[in-house]
C-alpha cells in the first residue's frame, strides 16, 4: 500500500489543477473549439477526485501511480491552455497546424493517463464513474482525429500578408474571427508579440514580422472602420459634440492621465513610464493595478498602444503629450486641482465638529471623490478613510448616505481599495447594508461589489454577512438597488464558498421569481446568477427543486442571446448525472431548442446545448441496452 499522505497529497494537487483550469477565462482565440472541448472534459472530472479525497480508503501505490499520470497528463493540460489563453492570437492563426498538434498531443497523453486507472479498485459512485468513462471515450475519439483549418480564416491571413493594401471585408472578417475588436484586446495582442520577440532574444523571425504587419493592419480598421469599439458609446457622442473625452484604455492606472510613454510590465498591465518607475524606486514589487508580484521590473515599451495615443490625438484635435525629462520632478497623486487644506479643513469637521458639521463635510467629500482621480488619492492620503468609516455608524441617515456614498467613489481607485478594506470597513458596510436608507443600502451593495474586484475581499465580504442583507435588497429594493444587489452577488460568487452562503440563504427562490417578471427587468441578472450557482453541486440542488426547466425552455427558445446561453448552461448543469431532469427536459420538448441553439446560439451557447444533446443520446443508448 502506498502510505496515506502521498495519495492525499497527488489528490490535493488533482484537485487544485483541476480547479485552476476550470477558473481560466473563455477563449477568445482561433482555438476556442480544440480550447473549449479540452476544458469541458477536464470539469467533468472533478467529481472523481473530489470523492476520492473525501473517501476514507487506503490506494495501492499502482492506484496512486496511475494518478500520478493523470496529474502529470494534467498539467500538460494546464499548460496548453494558459498557453493558448494569454498567447498571440495572430500567431495562433498563422501557426495552426502547430496548435493543432499540441492539442493532439495533450489529448492522448489525457487519455492514456485515464486508461490507465482501474475504477473497481477506488471507492467512487456509479455516476462519478459513468461520468468518468464519458471523458474518456471522448478522449479517444478525439484522438483519432486531426483537426482542420478554418479556411475562410486561412485564406484571409494569407491575402492580408500580401501587399500594403488589404480591403475592408478581409480585415473585418479576420478582426472578428481573431475577436481583436478593441483597444484592450490590440494592446493584449501587442504584449503577447513583444513577449514573444523578448523571449527570442530580440530575434525577429519572419513570422514575427508578418504578425507586426498584420496587426497594424487591425489597428487601422479598427480606429477608422469602428470608433464605436474604441470608446464607449457615451464618450463617443461627446467627441460628436466637440467635447472628446480620453478612453480609459489611453490613461495610466496610477495617475489616469493621458499616457505619452507606456510601458508595460510583468503582469501584461500598462502604466505611463514615469508613474511605474516611482513606483519601482518607492520599494514597490507588485503591479499597482492587479496587486499580483511582479516576477521582474523590467519595462517594455508598448508601442501598438503609443501609436493608438497618437493617432486618437490626431484626430480629436488634442495635443499630443510632451515626454517629461525627469520623472522624478513630478508628484503624481495630488495636484494644483485638489486642495489639500479644503481636505484637511473637511477632515477637522469629521473630527470634531456637531452633527450639522458632520453631515456637509461627508457630503463636500463625497462630491470631491466623485470629481477626479487627483481627489480620490488626496483624501485618502490625508487619512480621511477611517473617519468615514465611523461616520456609518452615525445616527444621522443623511450622514450615513454621504459616507457610504464617499467610500463608493474612493474606492474607483484601485490603490484605495486595500485602505478601505485594511480600516475594517467592511462590517460597517454591510450594517449599512441590512439598516441604512434605501439610498445608503443600495451604495453599501455598489461599494461592495467595487471591493470585491480584489479576491480576497470576495472571502471577507462572505464572511461579514453580506450575503443575506444583498439577498433582501434584492427582493425590496428600488429597480436601482435590485441591479445593485445582483451585480454584488455575482462577483462575490464567483467564490464557491459564497455559492453556499447564497444558496443556504435562500437566494433561489427570488431568483425564480424574477425569471418570470419580464417588467421587472431583472431576467439577465438572475439568470447569470442562476449559472453560476449551478455549478455548486447545493446550488444545483436547490434550483433542481424549484421546477426551473419550463421557464429555462422558454427562455432558450425567446430569451436574448446572452440568456438563451445562460439558460442553456443552468439546464446542462442540471442534466448532468440526473436522469429525471434530463427526462423532463425531453418530455417538454427540449431538443428542438437545442438543436437551434446549436445552429444560432453563441459559442457557449452551442457548446452547452451539444453536451445536453449527447447526454440524452446516451440515455437512450442505455434504455436501448437494458
Amino acid at each position: 500500500m502506498s502510505p496515506p499522505d502521498e495519495s492525499r497529497v497527488v489528490l490535493d494537487s488533482l484537485v487544485g489543477i483541476i480547479k485552476q483550469i476550470s477558473e481560466l477565462p473563455e477563449c477568445r482565440s482561433s482555438s476556442k473549439r480544440q480550447y473549449s472541448n479540452l476544458v469541458r472534459r477536464v470539469k467533468l472530472l472533478s467529481p472523481l477526485f473530489e470523492e476520492l479525497s473525501y473517501g476514507d480508503s487506503v490506494l495501492g501505490e499502482a492506484e496512486v501511480g496511475a494518478l500520478v499520470s493523470l496529474k502529470a497528463a494534467l498539467e500538460s493540460v494546464q499548460l496548453l491552455l494558459r498557453d493558448v489563453n494569454e498567447g498571440s492570437k495572430l500567431y495562433q492563426a498563422l501557426k495552426w497546424e502547430k496548435i493543432a498538434n499540441r492539442f493532439h498531443e495533450v489529448t492522448a497523453q489525457l487519455e492514456k493517463a485515464l486508461s490507465e486507472l482501474h475504477y473497481h479498485k477506488f471507492e467512487i459512485s456509479e455516476e462519478v464513474r459513468e461520468q468518468v468513462e464519458l471523458v474518456h471515450s471522448q478522449l479517444k475519439r478525439a484522438k483519432m482525429r486531426m483537426d482542420t483549418p478554418d479556411l475562410q480564416l486561412f485564406m484571409d491571413l494569407s491575402l492580408a500578408k500580401v501587399g500594403k493594401e488589404t480591403d475592408l471585408t478581409t480585415l473585418r472578417r479576420l478582426s472578428e474571427k481573431l475577436q481583436l475588436r478593441t483597444i484592450n484586446d490590440l494592446k493584449r495582442e501587442s504584449l503577447a508579440l513583444n513577449e514573444m520577440v523578448i523571449s527570442r532574444g530580440g530575434d525577429p523571425s519572419d513570422y514575427i514580422e508578418d504578425m507586426s504587419a498584420l496587426l497594424k493592419k487591425l489597428k487601422n480598421f479598427v480606429l477608422t472602420e469602428n470608433p464605436d469599439k474604441v470608446i464607449s458609446e457615451t464618450e463617443h457622442n461627446m467627441v460628436r459634440h466637440k467635447s472628446p473625452v480620453i478612453p480609459d484604455d489611453f490613461r495610466c492606472p496610477i495617475s489616469l492621465e493621458l499616457m505619452k510613454d507606456p510601458v508595460i510590465v510583468s503582469t501584461g498591465q500598462t502604466y505611463e513610464r514615469s508613474c511605474i518607475q516611482k513606483w519601482l524606486d518607492a520599494g514597490h514589487k507588485t503591479c499597482p493595478k492587479t496587486q499580483q508580484t511582479l516576477s521582474h521590473t523590467a519595462l517594455t515599451p508598448n508601442y501598438v498602444l503609443k501609436s493608438l495615443i497618437a493617432q486618437w490625438c490626431e484626430s480629436n484635435g488634442v495635443e499630443l503629450p510632451k515626454k517629461q525629462g525627469n520623472y522624478r520632478n513630478k508628484r503624481i497623486g495630488c495636484t494644483s486641482d485638489c486642495d489639500r487644506k479644503t481636505i484637511e479643513a473637511l477632515k477637522e469637521k469629521l473630527m470634531y465638529g456637531t452633527q450639522d458639521e458632520q453631515r456637509a463635510a461627508a457630503g463636500e467629500i463625497r462630491l470631491l471623490a466623485k470629481r477626479n482621480a487627483d481627489n480620490r488619492i488626496c483624501i485618502a492620503e490625508a487619512g480621511v478613510i477611517p473617519l468615514l468609516i465611523e461616520m456609518l455608524a452615525s445616527p444621522d441617515s443623511r450622514t450615513q448616505e454621504h459616507a457610504v456614498t464617499a467610500l463608493l467613489n474612493l474606492s474607483i481607485h484601485e490603490g484605495n481599495k486595500g485602505s478601505i478594506v485594511n480600516a475594517g470597513a467592511i462590517p460597517d458596510i454591510v450594517d449599512v447594508l441590512k439598516n441604512g436608507s434605501m439610498e445608503a443600502r443600495e451604495n453599501a451593495a455598489a461599494t461592495l461589489f467595487s471591493l470585491s474586484v480584489i479576491d480576497e475581499n470576495k472571502i471577507s465580504i462572505g464572511a461579514a454577512g453580506a450575503i443575506t442583507a444583498l439577498i433582501d435588497l434584492l427582493c425590496e429594493g428600488s429597480p436601482r438597488g435590485k441591479k445593485d444587489a445582483a451585480t454584488a452577488i455575482f462577483n462575490l460568487a464567483i467564490y464557491q464558498g459564497n455559492k453556499v452562503r447564497a444558496v443556504r440563504a435562500g437566494i433561489v427562490g427570488p431568483l425564480m421569481r424574477l425569471l418570470v417578471d419580464p417588467g421587472g427587468g431583472m431576467v439577465d441578472e438572475a439568470l447569470a446568477i442562476l449559472a453560476i450557482l449551478a455549478s455548486h453541486p447545493e446550488g444545483k440542488l436547490a434550483i433542481g427543486q424549484s421546477g426551473p426547466l419550463p421557464v429555462l425552455l422558454e427562455l432558450m427558445r425567446t430569451g436574448s442571446p446572452r440568456n438563451r446561453e445562460n439558460a442553456a448552461a443552468v439546464l446542462c448543469s442540471l442534466c448532468s448525472g440526473d436522469a429525471e431532469h434530463l427526462a423532463i427536459a425531453k418530455e417538454l420538448g427540449a431538443e428542438g431548442a437545442l438543436k437551434d441553439l446549436i445552429e444560432n446560439g453563441t459559442d457557449r451557447a452551442k457548446r452547452k446545448a451539444g453536451n445536453i444533446l449527447e447526454l440524452m443520446s446516451q440515455s437512450v443508448e442505455e434504455v436501448a441496452d437494458e
